[in-house]
């Protein structure tokens, strides 16, 4: 395991390679995922800065962004508990949490119609 990463995933992921905890919004507690239905995935995306919906339309080049690597993958929009989508940005949603609308929580490519990638350090677990 590697020590740079602040939250440590060894008590994250299952032995099959899922997630063994409910997946939370890290500002209003929202279940965002249930135990088991999304798949750890190491991916770099580059998200903006977390910020709520109103403010993720500024100009692009605007925003403050973050290097992301450890996810959770998940294969269907109708898997999630709680999750908001933004405008298209691009080809891209971000996803959101559908309560409190805090993100970018993850990430959708609209090439892509089954990955949807949450990002760990951008989420609780309980």
């Amino acid at each position: 395991m590697d020590g740079c990463y602040s939250v440590d995933r060894s008590d994250l992921v299952s032995e099959d390679g899922k997630n063994s905890k409910s997946v939370l919004c890290q500002r209003c507690g929202s279940k965002v995922l249930s135990p088991g239905m999304a798949v750890f995935a190491e991916k770099e995306l580059i998200l903006p800065s977390m910020r709520k919906k109103s403010n993720l339309s500024a100009t692009e080049d605007s925003v403050d962004r973050d290097t992301l690597t450890a996810h959770w993958l998940v294969g269907d929009m109708f898997d999630f508990e709680n999750v908001g989508f933004t405008n298209d940005v691009g080809r891209i949603k971000y996803l959101i949490c559908a309560d409190c609308e805090i993100g970018p929580i993850g990430w959708h490519c609209l090439d892509d119609k089954i990955g949807y990638y949450v990002a760990i350090d951008r989420v609780n677990h309980a």
